[in-house]
């Protein structure tokens, strides 16, 4: 699932594979705006079946969080 998550977060973002990984933060691409937070998650959140509470996706600062929410985290 992990796979997954981060290839989702990479077509969002319209980077090339590989650019993401489960250590990239919001501030290591200057494609992840907050704009394209709202796009990952409602991606994530339509093709896993998940639900990612508001409170809990405004505190999303990278790629660790949004795995940690979807269960696929460590």
């Amino acid at each position: 699932m992990k796979e997954e998550i981060i290839k989702i977060i990479e077509e969002i973002l319209e980077v090339p594979a590989g650019t993401v990984t489960a250590d990239t933060m919001t501030e290591d691409l200057d494609e992840w705006d907050s704009l394209a937070q709202v796009m990952i998650i409602g991606e994530l959140e339509g093709r896993l079946g998940i639900s990612i509470p508001l409170e809990e996706a405004v505190e999303v600062k990278g790629v660790a969080d949004l795995l940690r929410l979807c269960g696929a985290g460590n």
